[in-house]
């Protein structure tokens, strides 16, 4: 019985991959301890701090923040829901080139000199959403949608949005506001866990 307490304590202080084996490193999932990713030109490795005594940054030890968000807050649209590892797979598709996925970081630039962005991200703050003029100037240069008399999202590029976390109401606040515009909502994705989330894992982060 000892032993087999010994052997549970070792492998949650180093980890095992995914054969089972015995490793120091801090896995993504099993497997994979870290993925390279281009972010507006350059290589970064996108992995989990690989400090087992590394903490989640001063910046989201308060727990009073914001109001929490439901988990499909856009109903009755069917904007997906999505968590870390759905993101990292559309982190990824965008940096091997694939045009038709957009990662937006939706808060204000305040909060990203605080805690950096996602890989791949753009940041697009979500007051500019809310105004409509503004609003359809992205969308028509950024976003891939026609914008005319009668909106053509043919070529709409698929959002992958996300803010501070599920106390957040950034992100919440642009969706909202581009699917009044009509867009598309199966090409919206919510990654409700937001820098939260990704920073309490120890996930890679940039400046943008």
């Amino acid at each position: 019985m000892k032993k087999l307490v010994l052997l549970f304590a070792s492998l949650l202080a180093f980890g095992a991959n995914a054969e089972g084996e015995v490793t120091k490193e801090v896995f993504i999932s099993p497997g994979v301890v870290s993925i390279n990713i281009n972010h507006q030109g350059e290589s970064v490795q996108l992995q989990r701090n690989q400090d087992r005594d590394n903490e989640i940054s001063d910046f989201y030890l308060k727990t009073t923040r914001g109001k929490i968000q439901a988990m499909h807050p856009f109903a009755p649209h069917l904007v997906e829901t999505i968590g870390e590892l759905e993101m990292i797979d559309y982190v990824k598709q965008h940096s091997a080139g694939d045009e038709s996925i957009l990662v937006i970081d939706t808060r204000t630039p305040n909060w990203l000199v605080f805690t950096g962005a996602i890989p791949t991200a753009i940041n697009i703050p979500y007051t500019r959403f809310k105004n409509k003029e503004k609003a359809l100037e992205i969308m028509e240069d950024q976003l891939g949608v026609q914008v005319d008399d009668v909106f053509d999202f043919s070529y709409a590029k698929t959002l992958v949005m996300y803010c501070n976390g599920v106390w957040c109401g950034q992100t919440p606040a642009a969706v909202k506001a581009l699917l009044k515009y009509g867009y598309p909502a199966a090409k919206i994705k919510y990654y409700r866990g937001g820098m939260n989330a990704w920073k309490s894992l120890g996930l890679t982060t940039v400046n943008l």
